[in-house]
């Protein structure tokens, strides 16, 4: 029977998601040398060739899927049996796999760092990705828990609401619809915007609006970042739809301003979300109950 170790399975997982060795170092806290000698290790054991490369990046061959598909499924299992033993124990400490969408992470920090005075003895593990990315995560058990604004609705979640989640339409404070009260949808027609990527779920919420109005979106860029697309919304490039709770330091400060259209802001919610099948740990159910009873007012003072 071949030889491996839980170690060499899980570099492999992180190698397989970044497309690339260097990346995945980084997010394992390793050296280059160290993570591509566990994937030599684990490629000599079943005498095949996992990766390949591809550019300037690597992919997988298709043996390597075939062992992703495994390998995340066996990581699931060995994360349930340290789930069971833990509730054996009744101890809370261990690690949790997070993952956010990327507007979760303007107040997520501070969420750990409270989270981390009441139990210092649970590390976090956090991702931080598009909505798209995370499903993904989600629907293949590499994660215990998530925080996004929708609730997935093609995946048996258990979904909980955490905070409300304002989204509403943003520009410079010189634009035309700056001062406009109470416009018509129908004004934002011939407007361009800034949006984020495909995948996003803001955009996915912006292009929804849209159609329900029967309105073209006018894209003058996409941006994947939230960051970018409000230096680009000062600036003057375009419009944009956003969490206002990400924009909340620059509408105070004068740097942007609300575009005031009927029957927005749309309020949302975050939610907590985990697989129904999932088992979690104590610590993740000290960190879900943590979320439910703490996050709003914490996240309403910060964001």
């Amino acid at each position: 029977m071949p030889h491996y170790s839980l170690k060499q399975i899980l570099t492999f997982i992180e190698v397989a998601r970044e497309r690339s060795v260097s990346k995945a170092a980084e997010r394992l806290f390793v050296t280059q040398p160290a993570v591509s000698m566990q994937i030599k290790q684990l490629e000599e054991t079943f005498g095949l060739a996992l990766l390949e490369p591809s550019g300037r990046n690597i992919r997988l061959t298709q043996a390597g899927n075939e062992f992703l598909t495994h390998a995340i499924n066996a990581v699931a299992k060995f994360k349930d049996l340290e789930a069971s033993m833990a509730e054996f124990s009744g101890n809370k400490k261990g690690r949790i796999d997070l993952a956010v969408v990327s507007t979760c992470k303007y107040f997520v920090p501070m969420l750990l760092v409270r989270f981390n005075k009441l139990f210092p003895d649970i590390e976090i593990k956090l991702s931080i990705d598009n909505r798209e990315n995370i499903l993904g995560m989600l629907g293949r058990n590499e994660v215990d828990l998530v925080m996004m604004g929708r609730a997935p609705s093609t995946l048996d979640c258990e979904a909980t609401p955490i905070a409300t989640n304002p989204q509403g339409f943003v520009c410079a404070p010189d634009h035309p619809l700056s001062r406009r009260k109470r416009g018509d949808f129908n004004l934002l027609k011939d407007h361009p915007f800034v949006v984020r990527e495909p995948g996003s779920g803001t955009r996915a919420a912006m292009e929804r609006l849209f159609a329900q109005h029967e309105i073209p979106l006018k894209v003058a860029m996409e941006m994947p970042s939230n960051e970018t697309i409000k230096q680009a919304v000062m600036a003057g490039m375009g419009m944009s739809f956003l969490s206002l709770r990400t924009v909340r330091h620059e509408i105070a400060s004068g740097h942007m301003a609300v575009v005031d259209i009927n029957g927005m802001p749309i309020v949302g919610h975050w939610y907590v979300t985990h697989l129904k099948q999932k088992k979690l740990s104590p610590a993740a159910h000290a960190f879900k109950n943590f979320l439910i009873e703490q996050a709003a007012p914490l996240i309403d003072s910060w964001a």
